[in-house]
């Protein structure tokens, strides 16, 4: 009998972590496995690795623009035409004209004053945790790194950055009942914030926000982007987004006001959640592999690889969906034009075919080609900076004169998207390594 895969989809599945057992069980039978939706068609979850990097390479057969990347679909016409025009959810030639000036804004200049502000953000992060002893790694450590980091690229004050965490929070925790109606940001914003605080959604009688897919949903973030944008403009600085909004492309055009807010919903989501999830993920696998943690206080060379390790065993970003243009086969299944194709990261990053005893959180491991940040024309355009933070952030807590270990029970994100933990209680640097 065949293992029943529903559970992938369910989001409560996730609060007891990954269902890594569930997945190599549907991984052993089968590449490619339909999954029943309770509100939707279906779709074809894609579970090995080899078949995930054919579809993510192939985006004139699996488009990320005729159903857009997430599993549910967009509730009507008008919603599924607004996240089209986000480059997230294009093809080529459409998204490659907008990575391009993105591409170039993050000037080698520009990329080297980040490296160096970030080195020094993250230790000041972990000196302040370790000078309370015991903390929220998630909350106190974790979380500002890539919201520093966001502020730096797009010239966003200091002050306004927690925007950006909430923001995020109801883009990415719609799943969840705590995330859904986050509202970080308090006093001390600029008068830019404060205008786009005005317009922050309220629950409905549902207790429930609107749709954070929609523009109508995120009336806030919208605003404020549509002003900064306005500002990078009529007076740039020298952040990237100010060289992006100043560059004009081969045929003479620039990025509208649209296309930059747009991309600063993309940044302020994606560039924030994978870091957000993926730096708390990297210090519970220390703390529940000590040996590879000592074996990293010992041997500093390591710490390269073990990011490399981290991104791959944690696994932020469970999975992105592909929408069939024409009928086509995968790996012996026929799939049909408009099906729904849903690429499992979470699985194809333990694919036994390719990463010897996958389950092992292994330091030591040759970094071999984990599918964290994609692969094909969408592959992560932030995998540079998203490492960067990664090493400066460990290289500050292999600093440390003992380990950080557990203080308390982790609190997981319900999500079948984000692998998320919302709280991470630890001790910093108490246990001698």
């Amino acid at each position: 009998m065949a293992t029943d895969a529903a559970p992938i989809l369910d989001p409560d599945t996730y609060l007891d972590g990954v269902p890594h057992d569930l997945l190599a069980a549907l991984r052993a039978e089968a590449a490619v496995r339909w999954v029943e939706e309770p509100d939707g068609p279906g779709f074809w979850a894609v579970l090995r690795h080899a078949e995930v990097r054919r579809v993510l390479r192939s985006p004139e057969v699996f488009s990320s623009r005729l159903g857009a990347t997430q599993i549910r679909d967009p509730a009507t016409p008008a919603a599924l035409a607004f996240v089209r025009e986000m480059m997230l959810n294009q093809d080529p030639p459409d998204h490659a004209r907008l990575r391009g000036l993105l591409t170039k804004a993050f000037t080698p200049r520009a990329v080297a004053r980040l490296a160096d502000r970030i080195t020094g953000w993250a230790r000041e992060l972990v000196r302040a945790g370790a000078e309370r002893g015991q903390v929220d790694f998630a909350k106190d450590v974790a979380a500002d790194l890539p919201l520093l980091t966001l502020a730096e690229v797009f010239g966003v004050p200091a002050a306004d950055r927690w925007l950006m965490f909430d923001w995020s929070n109801r883009v990415i925790g719609f799943q969840d009942a705590e995330y859904a109606v986050s509202q970080a940001a308090g006093a001390g914003v600029t008068d830019l914030a404060r205008r786009a605080l005005a317009l922050r959604p309220c629950p409905g009688p549902d207790g429930r926000m609107p749709d954070p897919r929609t523009r109508e949903g995120m009336p806030d973030l919208y605003a404020y982007a549509r002003d900064l944008g306005e500002v990078k403009r009529a007076t740039p600085g020298d952040d990237v987004m100010s060289v992006l909004m100043s560059h004009v492309d081969g045929a003479g055009g620039r990025v509208s006001i649209a296309e930059f807010e747009n991309l600063f919903w993309l940044f302020s989501v994606a560039g924030n959640e994978t870091l957000r999830n993926g730096i708390p993920g990297g210090m519970a696998a220390l703390m529940s592999h000590v040996d590879a943690y000592r074996a990293l206080r010992a041997d500093r060379a390591l710490l390269p690889g073990a990011v490399e390790e981290m991104l791959r065993w944690w696994t932020p970003v469970m999975h992105f969906r592909r929408t069939a243009t024409v009928d086509t086969e995968l790996a012996g299944t026929r799939i049909r034009a408009g099906d729904k194709v849903v690429v499992w990261f979470a699985s194809a990053n333990r694919d036994e075919r390719v990463f010897a005893d996958p389950d092992a959180f292994d330091v030591t491991r040759v970094p071999g080609e984990h599918l964290t940040f994609g692969h094909g024309p969408h592959f992560c355009l932030g995998a540079h900076l998203a490492r960067v933070q990664l090493r400066a952030i460990f290289d500050a807590v292999l600093d440390l004169p003992g380990l950080v270990e557990p203080a308390g029970a982790p609190v997981r994100l319900r999500s079948n998207f984000q692998n998320g933990l919302k709280s991470l209680p630890v001790r910093m640097g108490g246990q001698a390594g």
